[in-house]
């Protein structure tokens, strides 16, 4: 099961324009990657995933795909992008490209096309072009609401309205069409070819739509959805699983599925679909012994009928970073949420605390870790970015309402002692994109290199340590008898994680010797917020 690498990685999330700055102008760049890929070797990783880094007029950060079969300017050329996944492997770091099934930029040649084109086109096929309700077509064809905010059609000048889940400039592509389904197999294996060894597959379970186009009342929902997890969907993975399998080195395909029905979640990851699937309960769970355990029974019984790999993540870049959120008297997340939890207090030390004991947690549970950029620094969400500079298309949908995304986006600090800290090359006239607060002086690359106990030395032992042992993995999980509020389970025959979540100290089980833990033990008391990886 060896080749079968997926299983047991650890993947670094590179969100490119934030991650590092080649050139200067305050935008990451692949350049900027290329330079610190020893850094993420030196880190552990296994895999770095991509972030879109594709043609772009970036109306949602990249997500808003002109051309899947390029490199927007802004981060550089295919060249570098194929310099960059050669130079990776040889560091024997693997590589993943976020894909965009469901729809596409508004300036990709297609829609330009589609509108062009006129009504009754054979491009507007390729889309849900529909005509309005109302005497005059003046009401959008259905009553769906975008996820970003406000209606999910927009009408054009000659009267038409199309469909968009999310915003405006991202068209819905219409899986139906034959052609749409020979376009993205193409797609996967135009960057197979280049040596990507997998694909991070955007909202996956909304691509396929009722042809109706029914209304939907979310109160009462019905069965299937109009949009969301509709069995034709399996269709379209099954194709993208036989085109994954026809290389003889194993590319991996993995689902960003959020669904709350865990029999249909487990439905993406059959032997001929997905091999991997993003697990949104452990990421959303609060700071709670009870949630957490029941949340990874949950997951390992749902992912052991199918054989797939569970996979665990604390944060991504939609979501409020691990220590700002476990700082809080609310420690779950939830996006209906984020608006209005935006600024409440967080205390960044328990959180800190916090995150670390999380991060021994989810690196000793058996499958894959995803590991967010600036996570492995203990970096905290940006809240008080100037409403001006705000990027996020969710923050003007919502009128503000919701802050967005980009509190989690702000680019990383490497070193130095006040902004672009490092992020872009000395002297560089370009300002970072987004503003770096200045408490981040504490938290650099630099100052953590090397440094006993911060956050970075923990990631490195950590994932040092995961390489070594033979229990994390995809080794059976066994838990302990322990206090409600503390977590404490075996992996393989010797390695055992221990985790206090209670408000005062408990006493550790038998062992032969601490390996790693997150915070000071106090003698043979594992201290609150604290967790440790013990020999057995």
């Amino acid at each position: 099961m060896t080749h079968e690498w997926w299983r047991t990685a650890v993947i670094y999330q590179v969100y490119p324009r934030s991650f590092a700055d080649g050139n200067g102008d305050g935008v990451g760049d692949l350049a900027g990657i290329a330079a610190r890929l020893p850094y993420l070797s030196a880190l552990g990783v296994d895999a770095i995933w991509f972030s879109p880094w594709y043609p772009s007029p970036m109306a949602d950060a990249g997500y808003d795909v002109a051309d899947h079969r390029d490199i927007d300017p802004a981060f550089g050329t295919l060249a570098e992008a194929e310099e960059l996944i050669a130079r990776a492997h040889a560091l024997e770091i693997r590589t993943i490209v976020d894909i965009v099934p469901n729809h596409c930029s508004d300036r990709h040649p297609w829609f330009l096309e589609a509108v062009a084109a006129g009504p009754g086109s054979a491009a507007r096929e390729l889309f849900w072009f529909r005509d309005g309700r109302g005497p005059d077509g003046e009401l959008p064809p259905n009553n769906w609401q975008s996820i970003f905010g406000g209606p999910a059609w927009t009408r054009l000048p000659d009267g038409q309205w199309y469909l968009h889940l999310f915003a405006p400039e991202q068209p819905d592509l219409n899986w139906r069409n034959p052609k749409v389904r020979e376009e993205f197999e193409d797609i996967l294996r135009f960057w197979f070819e280049r040596g990507v060894d997998g694909v991070r597959i955007d909202s996956a379970p909304v691509v396929a739509k009722d042809p109706t186009l029914a209304d939907f009342d979310p109160a009462a929902p019905p069965s299937p959805h109009p949009y969301e997890d509709r069995d034709e969907v399996h269709d379209i993975y099954r194709a993208w699983r036989a085109v994954a399998d026809s290389y003889p080195q194993r590319r991996a395909l993995i689902g960003e599925v959020w669904l709350p029905d865990p029999a249909r979640f487990a439905r993406y990851l059959s032997p001929d679909e997905l091999h991997t699937a993003f697990n949104f309960d452990f990421l959303g769970c609060a700071w709670d012994a009870v949630a957490l355990r029941r949340c990874i029974d949950a997951t390992l019984v749902t992912h052991a009928p199918v054989n797939a790999p569970a996979t665990w993540v604390l944060a991504n870049h939609d979501v409020t970073r691990t220590v700002t959120r476990y700082g809080r008297a609310d420690t779950a997340f939830s996006h209906a949420a984020r608006g209005m939890r935006h600024g409440s207090p967080s205390d960044l030390a328990l959180g800190t605390r916090r995150a670390r004991a999380a991060a021994l947690l989810s690196l000793a549970l058996p499958g894959s870790v995803y590991l967010y950029q600036g996570e492995e620094l203990g970096l905290e969400e940006v809240e008080d970015i100037p409403d001006g500079l705000r990027q996020d298309p969710i923050f003007r949908r919502t009128k503000g309402a919701d802050p967005g995304r980009d509190g989690c986006r702000v680019p990383l600090p490497w070193s130095g002692q006040g902004p672009p800290f490092g992020f872009s090359p000395d002297g560089a006239a370009g300002e970072p994109w987004l503003p770096q607060p200045a408490a981040w002086r504490d938290l650099t690359a630099e100052v953590q290199d090397g440094a006993p106990g911060s956050m970075l030395e923990l990631y490195r032992a950590a994932l040092r340590l995961r390489r070594q042992l033979s229990g994390p993995g995809d080794a059976e999980l066994r838990w302990l008898d322990t206090d409600r509020d503390v977590l404490a389970f075996t992996r393989g025959d010797d390695v055992a994680c221990v985790v206090n979540l209670s408000g005062g100290p408990t006493r550790l089980p038998e062992h032969r010797g601490v390996l790693l833990a997150s915070g000071r033990l106090e003698g043979d008391l594992l201290p609150s917020d604290t967790a440790v990886w013990l020999r057995r």
